[in-house]
């Protein structure tokens, strides 16, 4: 049979990649099917949080074959190489190239649909993974008996460390961390260009909620002006706002004035 690295590493492929696509399914269903008097913001921090759980479903794994790398190595006989099963390399070779050919087909639409960009991470993942796993359990078979273990131990730390990284960066998305500066940037810009009559930006928030982004301007206008033209003003800046990538809502507050405290602060305190 292949090594600890190459064996399991296939194993975990295979039981763990169709539970965490199917749970990534359900959640971009669940997504789509929204029941606005219940959830009127809509769903769409539902992808991120599926995402956050396919990230420590993934780091499970890689402790799990940490855990088992190690104790083959305390346990091996030392001096005897393991046996070389060629059936077991060219299983692991049609692996590699089932997740090459996934690994295009999500590059390709990894920056439509989040889960998608959390696919092609995984299969990113895997295919150094498994290249290595490989590499060393060929070795370990025919040069050291150690090196398919320590080779299994640095692949599960090298994969923990990756699915860590990505768990902290969508848990930022979920908590609602700010929105590059690049694109608040370009909201500050759209909206001071929006109408003449617009005479100051007050404040521009920009913030993520989920995958998307919410937009909080406060735009100043005469205070003479009626409400219908301020009304018009706000509605359709709101609108153009909207259109930007990435952007699900926009809020356009007017206001007559700007040297003023600000007028709402967060809650310190649940």
């Amino acid at each position: 049979m292949l090594t600890v690295l190459g064996s399991n590493i296939a194993a975990a492929d295979s039981i763990f990649d169709p539970l965490s696509n199917v749970m990534l399914l359900l959640s971009h269903r669940a997504v789509n099917r929204v029941d606005s008097s219940r959830f009127p913001s809509g769903k769409a921090r539902l992808e991120t949080a599926g995402n956050i759980a396919f990230a420590f479903l993934m780091i499970a794994v890689s402790l799990v074959l940490i855990v088992v790398s190690a104790n083959d190595l305390a346990q091996a006989d030392h001096g005897v190489t393991k046996p070389f099963s060629l059936r077991s390399v060219i299983a692991v070779g049609v692996a590699l190239a089932t997740k090459l050919v996934l690994f295009f087909y999500c590059y390709s639409l990894r920056h439509k649909y989040s889960q998608v960009m959390i696919l092609w991470k995984d299969h990113r993942n895997d295919l150094p993974v498994n290249a290595f796993g490989l590499l060393t359990s060929v070795a370990g078979s025919k040069l050291a008996w150690w090196v398919d273990s320590l080779g299994a131990i640095a692949i599960g730390l090298a994969i923990l460390g990756a699915w860590a990284k990505t768990a902290y960066h969508e848990s930022l998305l979920l908590i609602g961390v700010a929105a590059p500066q690049e694109l608040r940037g370009l909201i500050t810009y759209v909206s001071m260009t929006h109408d003449e009559r617009i005479t100051h930006i007050d404040t521009v928030r920009a913030y993520h909620a989920g995958p998307r982004i919410i937009v909080e301007v406060d735009i100043v206008l005469p205070e003479t002006m009626s409400l219908k033209i301020t009304h018009d003003i706000a509605e359709s800046l709101q609108i153009k706002l909207e259109e930007l990538p990435d952007v699900e809502r926009a809020y356009v507050h007017v206001d007559y004035e700007w040297i003023h405290a600000p007028e709402h602060s967060l809650k310190k305190e649940l």
